[in-house]
């Protein structure tokens, strides 16, 4: 049986992917802009839209309901580090739109921010997969799991612009195949 933090390592092992695919493009010296708006797009709705939702919106709350602390602790720390994630997706967003006007200068903005947010993505993906989830694992009853399970499909299965988890994880898949035979060099 699958359980909800299962399900969330889940959708770690494909932002890791996506994270892989961003620091291939940091190495290129003229992206292409669609790759970086789609980059955009699944980190706001597969990401933090559908993964940090799922956080966010029903594991924190149970696991403040059985004593952990959302201002201070493990849960208070991955909230702040998902707001940090959430402003250097922003930094990325608004320099993108300057890139497509022709500021050269935004790519350097761009790469920054790409690359603080997976740098900070990496220790944190870390800390919920070994610390965070394995504390939940322990407090959380196996219907309290299999509730929050059939909770987190729900989230997957709303459609955002048409699409759902499955199509986000086709973009990713579609971004690592073109630049995992792309040479950065270029």
């Amino acid at each position: 049986m699958t359980t909800a933090t299962q399900n969330l390592e889940n959708d770690h092992m494909h932002i890791i992917r996506l994270i892989g695919v961003m620091e291939r493009i940091i190495g290129t010296m003229d992206p292409r802009i669609e790759h970086l708006e789609t980059i955009i797009k699944v980190v706001r709705e597969f990401a933090d839209g559908q993964h940090l939702a799922k956080e966010e919106q029903l594991l924190f709350p149970l696991m403040v309901s059985k004593g952990f602390s959302n201002e201070t602790g493990p849960v208070a720390v991955m909230l702040h580090e998902h707001e940090l994630a959430r402003n250097f997706v922003l930094g990325m967003a608004e320099n993108i739109l300057l890139f497509k006007k022709g500021e050269r200068i935004a790519l350097s903005a761009i790469y920054n921010n790409m690359l603080g947010y997976t740098g900070l993505l990496k220790g944190h993906i870390g800390k919920e997969n070994t610390v965070l989830y394995r504390m939940a694992d322990n407090v959380l009853t196996i219907s309290e799991q299999e509730t929050l399970l059939l909770d987190f499909m729900k989230i997957e299965h709303f459609e955002k612009d048409g699409l759902i988890v499955n199509d986000y994880l086709k973009l990713i898949d579609d971004l690592e195949d073109y630049y995992s035979n792309l040479d950065t060099d270029r």
